[in-house]
């Protein structure tokens, strides 16, 4: 009764066995089929179809480009960074603030504000000031994202300085503290918007620039599309222009070189020499 349970199962056993070994037959005969065949130099006319697809020279004619990629990090390093503190850097710390200052100062004094508040019709007050620089440190802070942590890194001083440079020159015209405070809210309000839209507006058409620049830099009061046009072709060539700068350079100097608002002879962009820099970032 127990018997036959077992030698029908003993039975298939042996069947799948033989049936193993025969298949393991068959698959040693094809592979010496096909290492004569190549030594023949002959494909085998099984496998024919396959490796045609193997053999192709299409693949071998493609170039691989380097592409970026985004800066591997430890997970020591990932957690000190979402804690607040920041990471082990390519470059010195004490060299990156320096060029962030001395980015943000070419971002004052390196532009003519005159020849804004006339060709834009804006008035001469710290609030257009202060919406003009925020233009060019906009500028500065697309160029840097690029140049990933450190990149990252240099662009939070750039801000600080020039909050610092927002509540020093307001500290000297004689605003008071508490209109002081309430204007540097305005204008953080007015900055964070700012990057915003003009984020939006580099990465599409020119109408979505212009759009962002009538509300941040006009402050919904330009009624002249030249003076739309004029700002547009000025902050798309002044990004064509920076983008050209060495990032290591940047880095580095911080030194920043602004096309005029106004060109008589319109040329191509060209790069800039290269700055000099000592051991120190000075």
């Amino acid at each position: 009764m127990y018997r036959r349970p077992l030698q029908s199962a003993v039975r298939n056993l042996l069947n799948l066995t033989a049936s193993r070994a025969a298949y393991g037959k068959v698959l040693d005969q094809e592979a010496c089929c096909v290492r004569a065949c190549q030594l023949a130099r002959v494909s085998p006319p099984c496998l024919k179809p396959c490796r045609t697809l193997h053999t192709t020279t299409q693949l071998c004619n493609v170039k691989e480009t380097p592409q970026h990629t985004e800066e591997e990090v430890g997970a020591f390093t990932k957690l000190i960074e979402a804690m607040g503190f920041t990471g082990p850097l390519k470059y010195n710390k004490w060299k990156i603030k320096i060029a962030a200052l001395r980015m943000y100062t070419c971002c004052v004094e390196r532009v003519n504000y005159d020849e804004f508040f006339d060709k834009c019709s804006l008035p001469d007050t710290l609030n257009s000031w202060f919406l003009v620089a925020q233009l060019h440190v906009w500028m500065c802070l697309v160029r840097m994202r690029q140049e990933g942590r450190e990149g990252k890194y240099m662009c939070r001083y750039i801000v600080h300085s020039m909050w610092e440079d927002v509540e020093q020159r307001s500290k000297i015209m004689g605003i008071d503290a508490s209109h002081r405070k309430e204007g540097m809210k305005a204008m953080t309000e007015t900055f964070y918007a700012a990057i915003f839209g003009y984020d939006e507006g580099i990465l599409s058409d020119d109408c979505v620039l212009a759009a962002a620049l009538w509300r941040n830099l006009f402050n919904c009061q330009c009624d002249d599309p030249k003076q739309l046009e004029l700002m547009v072709e000025y902050v798309r060539k002044q990004m064509q222009f920076i983008d050209a700068l060495d990032g290591e350079d940047l880095m580095l100097t911080g030194e920043v070189k602004w096309r005029p608002l106004v060109e008589e002879n319109a040329q191509s962009i060209l790069k800039v020499a290269t700055p000099t820099y000592n051991d120190t970032g000075l």
